[in-house]
């Protein structure tokens, strides 16, 4: 389907010729419809006169042929016999009007929530850092639900508003002109009132819906967070957080009642003056004998089964309403730009040689956070990054998998500027291992096999002893099919790390980084997954940053960046007896450590 739906109109593309269908069907079974209250009113007019010739020609003929002196017995058998029939035509008629309907509108409705989907998985990364999760799912869920609602009953509602009109008014004509005149006369201003209200009603719609968005994104972040919510015992204020959304969309939802109230209580008044004036001038007529019994039934039949979807139309422009606000908030995800997939030809594996020069970026105009970097990371190679809480590091990365664009310098892969480079292909070539990772609900094997599906047990296993994590899962119950729950929630904070990793090396790219990704993990640990990195240098080229010396001391180089700029570059022994920021963290963390072990004696001694 387009990528952009910005109108009902326009989401029905390639759907119309079925909802034709479908209002043909409604035209038929419409049609049926207005046949029985003619019948029954033809029966009426027999019975009060007592002939049958004042009934349906084709009726009395039928009467008169069978009955002979019993013709008026026979006509009422034959007026039930047909009015059943008619009816049970009609339904016929209606079961097929609601197929269509249905099926064209979950056909139209799948494909907006497979493009709302696929774009969600293609957008700049710049977006996601303002938008609101909670807001993104009701726009998925609840605003393409309103969507469904109005293609699946809604226009085929105004269908059978429009068709009914047309049916019925010249079928009133011809029963008595008088009376037509009369049971329309209030048609025009109920249609233009409903109109008018529900042009100046909008807003309230589109406050309402943002309101339910609020209040829905509250509760999807504190049944994420529930834990952290627990641990820092904020229940009361988080109730009390979620209390105030709920009652400010209870507040713009009962202001949207009370004005539907006004609607209903008018339209009311609209359809039973409608009523009385038909059994005014009806009665009026009926006195004077220049209108039958069965015509005045007739009309109050007739009547009743126009002024209802007309009426309805309050409902069905509610609905549209709403529609067109959900569809205005389902349409800024899909204007929003895509990443471009470049169709660059793929390079094949990478190397991994990355060389970055002059390269300037700023998430926010006169707010630099990488400055001026140049760096050369040869194949095979193992850099680690340290620096102060926002020196840049994680910005290093995520401009590596091109998150985000750069405008100022160059990084290249192989020789490849990135900003050139099929971003599909460039991350395949890249493991990241980030300190919070994101794990999948589902199984073990699942959550390893996510960079590399076809991956088989044994090159699974062997990943998995190099992030040391074989040991933890043979524990589990199931091994690795054991289900780790949403986020991973079933696992530890090292597990999750040392899963993720495992996750990396099952996928073995050539380019491998770790975002702080042994931060939960002990010591002991820590030391057997950097000796199975060590043992892994020539497949990968890997980047490593760290909080903790222990995670860095052994890579082939060390890069210190400080706002946004090197400031040290070299070897472990070498940075460290250079005067500067490198030395300085080996001293405060070499003074924490020694500190640590001297509590740990004075605690042996007493």
């Amino acid at each position: 389907m387009a990528t952009k739906t910005n109108s009902l109109w326009s989401i029905t593309d390639g759907q119309r010729a079925r909802y034709g269908r479908a209002v043909l069907a409604m035209a038929g079974a419409s049609l049926f419809m207005f046949s029985a209250p003619l019948i029954g009113g033809f029966a009426i007019d027999v019975v009060d006169t007592h002939r049958v010739d004042a009934g349906t020609p084709l009726l009395a003929m039928a009467a008169e042929a069978l009955g002979g002196s019993d013709a008026l017995t026979w006509y009422l058998w034959l007026s039930g016999a047909a009015t059943l029939l008619v009816t049970a035509v009609g339904g016929v008629f209606l079961y097929f009007r609601g197929r269509l309907a249905a099926l064209t509108s979950e056909t139209i409705v799948k494909g907006i929530r497979d493009e709302l989907y696929r774009r969600l998985h293609h957008l700049h990364a710049r977006y996601y850092d303002d938008a609101d999760t909670g807001d993104l799912v009701q726009r998925c869920s609840s605003d393409v639900e309103t969507v469904r609602v109005f293609l699946s009953s809604d226009v085929v509602e105004i269908g059978r508003a429009i068709i009914l009109v047309l049916i019925a008014t010249p079928i009133l004509f011809w029963l008595d002109s008088r009376l037509a005149w009369v049971s329309l006369v209030l048609m025009p201003f109920l249609t233009v009132f409903a109109y008018v209200f529900f042009a100046k009603v909008k807003e309230v719609f589109q406050i309402t819906d943002e309101a339910e968005g609020a209040m829905t994104a509250v509760l999807q972040e504190n049944l994420t967070g529930i834990r952290v919510v627990r641990a820092f015992a904020r229940q009361d204020f988080e109730i009390e957080k979620f209390a105030a959304k709920n009652q400010a969309f209870r507040d713009h939802n009962h202001r949207l009642i009370r004005l539907m109230g006004i609607y209903w209580a008018t339209s009311d008044l609209f359809a039973l003056g409608q009523v009385g004036l038909v059994l005014f001038f009806g009665g009026f007529w009926l006195m004077d004998s220049s209108l039958s019994v069965g015509t005045l039934f007739t009309f109050m039949m007739l009547e009743g089964m126009v002024i209802w979807p007309v009426r309805q139309l309050g409902r069905v422009l509610t609905d549209t309403g709403k529609a067109v606000v959900s569809l205005g908030r389902i349409n800024d995800i899909l204007t929003e730009p895509e990443e471009s997939l470049e169709p660059t030809p793929a390079h094949g594996r990478a190397e991994g040689e990355i060389v970055i020069e002059h390269l300037d970026f700023e998430y926010e105009p006169g707010r630099p956070v990488i400055r001026d970097l140049n760096l050369t990371i040869r194949a095979g190679e193992c850099l680690a990054i340290v620096g102060a809480p926002g020196s840049g590091k994680s910005t290093l990365i995520r401009l590596l998998l091109r998150l985000y664009g750069y405008s100022k310098g160059s990084i290249r892969l192989d020789g490849h500027e990135l900003a050139q480079v099929n971003r599909q292909w460039l991350r395949s070539q890249i493991g990241v291992v980030m300190q919070d990772p994101f794990l999948y609900s589902g199984s073990i094997e699942a959550n390893l096999k996510v960079g590399r599906p076809d991956a088989n047990r044994d090159h699974i296993v062997q990943a998995c002893d190099d992030a040391a994590i074989s040991d933890a899962i043979a524990n589990f119950p199931g091994g690795y099919g054991a289900m780790v729950g949403e986020r991973g929630v079933t696992l530890s904070g090292g597990q999750r790390q040392r899963l993720a990793l495992g996750r990396a090396f099952v996928k073995d790219p050539p380019v491998l980084v770790l975002d702080d990704s042994l931060s939960a993990v002990d010591t002991g640990t820590e030391q057997r997954i950097l000796k199975a990195l060590d043992a892994r240098r020539g497949r990968h080229t890997t980047i490593i940053i760290a909080h903790r010396l222990s995670s860095v001391i052994h890579a082939d180089r060390i890069m210190v960046l400080d706002e946004g700029r090197c400031v040290q570059l070299g070897d472990h022994a070498t940075l460290a007896a250079q005067d500067g920021p490198y030395r300085r963290l080996c001293q405060l963390q070499g003074a924490l450590d020694e500190q640590i072990r001297d509590d740990i004696r004075l605690t042996g001694a007493s």
